[in-house]
Parts: C-alpha cells; sequence; structure tokens
C-alpha cells in the first residue's frame, strides 16, 4: 500500500477516536468524575506512552474500568482530592512495576505467558466485552424471569451499522476498505436521525471552545495522600498489570510485532504508569490500554502509530471543543454497538489465531487444562470484591494460567 496522506491518517485517527470514546466517558460518568477531563488525560496519556515506547506501539489509552469501584467509594466518602492522590498512587505502582520487570528481563517475563496462556487471555478479552456489545445493540436478559428482549428499533440501527462495515471490509476498494468503522459510524448516525433517535439539543447549546466550570474545577483541586485514598485505589495496580501484558500481547499479535522486546514491555509498563499519574493530578480516571482500538488495528491493518497519536490529538481538542463533544455524544448508543459487537469478536478471534500459529496439541492434558480454566474463570467471573477492592475476572484467569504453566509438567 502506497504511503498514507496526512488527510487519510487524519479520518483513520478519528475512526481511533470514535472507537475508543464510549467506553472513556463512561468510566467518569459512573464514577462521578469529569468527562471533559477523562479525555484530557486519555488524550495526554497516549502521547507520553508513545514518547516513553519511542512512538513504536500503536495502542491508546483510555479509562480503565478496574478503578471504578475503588473510585467511586472515594470519592463519595473522601472527596475528589482523595482520589487524585489514590490514581497518583496506582501511577507509582505502575512506575516501580517497570523498573522491576527491566531487572528480571522481558525473557523472563515472557517464560509466565507462552501461547497456551496468552491465546485464552486474548479470547477471555474479547469474549467478556461481548456482553457489552449486545448490551448496546439493544439486547437486556431479566434474570429474575430468565428472559431475554431485543429492543427493535436498536437491532435494526445496530444491524444497519454492521452490515455497512461488511460491506465496506469486504467489497471496498482503496483508502475506503481503511476506514470501515467511520463509515459504518455514519450511515449508522444517518439512520438514526431518520428514526428520530439523534437528540440534537445538546450540539445546539454547546459552546464551541472551553471546558466547564466542573471540569476546571476537577484539575484545580490539590491530590490529597491521605492513606484512604492510597489503600483504596493504587493496590488494583498489583492486579491489572497481568491484564496490561495480555493487552500489549495482543497488540502485539495483531501487528505482528515482538513489543516485549522492543521497545520492551517494562516501557510500556512506565507509559502507562506516567500516563495514570497525570491524570491524578488533572482528575481523570487511571489510563490503560484499549482494546477497542487493538480491534481497529486489526479490521483496518494500519499499524502506524502516529495514526493512534493524530486520535490522542482528536481527544484533546474534544475535551475544549463544546460542539464537537455532544456531536460525538449524541451518536446513538446502538450504533456503537453495532461497531464493538464486531471489533470485540475480533479480539477473541486474534486469541484463536495466536493458538493455531503456535500449534498447540490440545490433545495433550496439560495444555486442555490450562486453556479451559483460564477461559472458564476469564469469562464467568465478572469481578470479585473484597470492600473497596475489585479483582477482574480477567486478572484471575490470567492468574490461573500464569501458575498453572509453571506448576504442571511438560507432556512427553
Amino acid at each position: 500500500m502506497s504511503e498514507l496522506t496526512a488527510g487519510k491518517k487524519t479520518l483513520l485517527g478519528l475512526q481511533h477516536l470514535l472507537a475508543m470514546f464510549g467506553a472513556t466517558v463512561l468510566v467518569p460518568i459512573l464514577t462521578g468524575l469529569d468527562t471533559s477531563v477523562a479525555l484530557l488525560c486519555a488524550g495526554l496519556g497516549t502521547l507520553i506512552f508513545h514518547y516513553i515506547t519511542g512512538k513504536k506501539v500503536p495502542v491508546f489509552l483510555g479509562s480503565s474500568f478496574a478503578f471504578i469501584g475503588a473510585i467511586s467509594l472515594t470519592l463519595s466518602q473522601y472527596g475528589l482530592g482523595a482520589v487524585k492522590g489514590g490514581i497518583i498512587g496506582a501511577g507509582i505502582v505502575y512506575v516501580i512495576m517497570s523498573f522491576v520487570i527491566k531487572i528480571v528481563g522481558s525473557d523472563t517475563v515472557r517464560t509466565f505467558f507462552p501461547p497456551i496462556v496468552t491465546g485464552p487471555v486474548i479470547i477471555v478479552i474479547g469474549l467478556r466485552l461481548s456482553p457489552v456489545a449486545l448490551s448496546m445493540a439493544g439486547y437486556s436478559y431479566d434474570t429474575a424471569t430468565q428472559t431475554g428482549t431485543m429492543d427493535p428499533q436498536s437491532l435494526m440501527v445496530a444491524s444497519v451499522v454492521i452490515l455497512s462495515m461488511i460491506a465496506v471490509s469486504i467489497f471496498a476498494k482503496g483508502f475506503y476498505k481503511l476506514v470501515p468503522i467511520l463509515i459504518a459510524v455514519t450511515v449508522g448516525y444517518l439512520f438514526s436521525a431518520a428514526l428520530g433517535m439523534v437528540d440534537f439539543t445538546n450540539i445546539i447549546a454547546a459552546k464551541w471552545i472551553g471546558m466547564s466550570a466542573t471540569a476546571w474545577n476537577s484539575i484545580t483541586t490539590i491530590p490529597e495522600f491521605s492513606m484512604s485514598g492510597i489503600t483504596a485505589i493504587a493496590p488494583i495496580a498489583f492486579v491489572i498489570f497481568i491484564e496490561h501484558f495480555g493487552d500489549i500481547t495482543t497488540n502485539g499479535a495483531v501487528v505482528g510485532k515482538d513489543f516485549f522486546k522492543d521497545p520492551g514491555v517494562h516501557m510500556t509498563m512506565l507509559g502507562d504508569g506516567l500516563a495514570t499519574i497525570l491524570a491524578g493530578v488533572l482528575g481523570g480516571p487511571a489510563n490503560t490500554t484499549y482494546a477497542e482500538n487493538t480491534g481497529v488495528l486489526a479490521v483496518t491493518k494500519v499499524y502506524d502509530p502516529a495514526v493512534l497519536r493524530i486520535a490522542a490529538v482528536f481527544a484533546v481538542l474534544l475535551s475544549m471543543i463544546g460542539k464537537f463533544g455532544a456531536l460525538i455524544n449524541s451518536i446513538p448508543t446502538p450504533v456503537m454497538g453495532g461497531i464493538s459487537i464486531i471489533l470485540f469478536g475480533m479480539i477473541a478471534s486474534i486469541g484463536v489465531r495466536t493458538m493455531v500459529e503456535a500449534k498447540l496439541d490440545f490433545s495433550h492434558s496439560r495444555n486442555l487444562i490450562i486453556g479451559s480454566l483460564i477461559l472458564v474463570s476469564g469469562i464467568a467471573i465478572n469481578h470479585i470484591t473484597m470492600g473497596v477492592f475489585s479483582v477482574s475476572g480477567l486478572a484471575i484467569a490470567a492468574f490461573l494460567g500464569v501458575v498453572l504453566n509453571k506448576l504442571l509438567p511438560m507432556e512427553i
């Protein structure tokens, strides 16, 4: 493929922005933090990550879901200052762990994450997100009556989006083949507007330039390094570093490069840590690498990290341009649901590809046991909560895989 022009890279960057937007703003909505500040932190954090990693790793950093419970509780009980101190503490834990990884070496770290561990973990990353995608597309399940329902209008919109994305991905030529998500979102948005599902009120009322008073209050609040905030939030970083390995492995599998060696997983961890420290200073959620954007890479096969940096700049601008933010916020949920169904499925498929390319032999009981326990625990367990400390099913699954891979003897 010929070198992409600046205009084409800009459109690809906008496509990445659309993929990460919903999840990144959902975290502040659920926790009580400011959405504009979260977007600002995501954009600046991504740029910091790219600088630290030598501009080699095509990832986007967005709001981490792992901290939702701890942030919500800390914010309600101790205030924003304590939340800031706790998130800065989490970032410092990342930084310390990056130096530990540097000392022990990436090859040692890699022995804990062979294909029999990373393949199923990547599958879990995609499949754990699938209920979210279906819910956004209009599916709901009542546990009391054990019945599932589908909103017809939402299903119609999501279907139009999926069909548009399939058609562009398979039949389009040239540059259009690289932006199926952007085209599908546009088609879905116009279709939704025709159905009366788009509310233009906030777009009309929004300012062109400027952040809200709430956002400025968040930015100017002084961090408080209290034990309450630090002990509630910072320790979560010890758990989700396993997810970081999984995300970097997934990204490398998509791109076809070994990011554990170059720039080194210690550098990607350091990038996450510094980005999270910045988020803590400004009042945004802790940052993490985003599977949604890895899914975009898998769809477009454009792996240029510069495109992700363009998306980061868009996120920063979006946090300061009221009209643009209101326009993005007006995209109906079923539109993003249709996109998410394909993106999350792509992630799971990459996990399958990882195991196939490694030529794993599942006639061996060892491989069957490790794979099955990772899949079942990772998909079935949502979170295990002890006080404000929450462990995700993905972290539990990855931990089980790492331990079993070391304990179970290799079969001859």
